[in-house]
């Protein structure tokens, strides 16, 4: 079993990082002490469900988090500097910070290494989440130990359940796009006058036509989902934006 280290202090570790072509030395003290920051731990760089899931979440939440609260986010991986700069680059995750364990030397002091040497991965560590207040660790959200990669409890999502209970999260909105289509620009106008965030999505560019057709059911632009739900095109969003702001 993993033991919970809530109420006990973040280990004193240095964390060497690479800025530029410059080695930089970042303690615990200086990352966390006078913060309220979150740190997410996982198995490794470039792996699925930490590139798929893990990572890109608490990237799209920092605003949010960072309202209510907390000053820093940082992604831990028993990985060296250059793999974790090359990592957040293709991840385009710059609302968070990465820090590297090569070394293990955090990863062993929270009691979260694990050998995954069935992997061929060696020591990595454990996947978990927490809250940290002024160096003390508050909440601790660590994965169950079942078989696998378990991704239950250190999302994003549950973290920010703690730490703003009841707060709703930004919508998940997609525009489906042509270039030149004026009902596609009245639609993106509409969504940003509502502080509305989206990503666009230009079907001509990055598609095939027929990708529209098989995501929507027809053929003219734009195209909108929000949190799944196909909401239609520009004047289906005006009418879904209305009653929203009705109820």
């Amino acid at each position: 079993m993993f033991d919970t280290r809530e109420g006990q202090r973040v280990p004193a570790v240095t964390f060497k990082t690479r800025r530029g072509s410059d080695w930089v030395e970042r303690s615990t003290a200086e990352l966390f002490a006078g913060k309220t920051v979150v740190v997410f731990s996982l198995p490794g760089a470039f792996t699925p469900t930490c590139s798929s899931s893990h990572v890109p979440r608490y990237n799209e939440l920092a605003d949010v988090f960072k309202a209510h609260g907390v000053d820093d986010i940082f992604c831990v991986s028993v990985n060296d500097a250059f793999v974790m700069n090359e990592w957040q680059a293709q991840q385009e995750a710059h609302n968070i910070g990465f820090l590297p364990d090569g070394s293990a030397e955090f990863t062993r002091a929270m009691g979260m290494l694990v050998i995954r040497d069935d992997l061929g991965f060696g020591p990595r560590s454990w996947r978990y989440s927490m809250l940290v207040k002024d160096g003390i660790i508050e909440k601790m959200y660590v994965e169950p130990e079942e078989p696998g990669d378990p991704f239950h409890v250190s999302d994003a999502d549950t973290m920010l359940a703690h730490v703003a209970p009841g707060v709703v999260a930004p919508l998940d909105v997609v525009v489906l796009t042509r270039p030149g289509c004026p009902h596609c620009v009245r639609s993106k106008i509409q969504l940003r006058e509502r502080g509305i965030d989206y990503d666009e999505l230009e079907l001509f560019r990055h598609y095939p036509h027929r990708a529209l057709r098989a995501l929507s059911g027809g053929d003219t632009f734009p195209q909108i989902f929000i949190n799944g739900l196909h909401i239609g095109g520009a004047d289906e969003l005006e009418s879904w934006l209305a009653e929203r702001n009705a109820a």
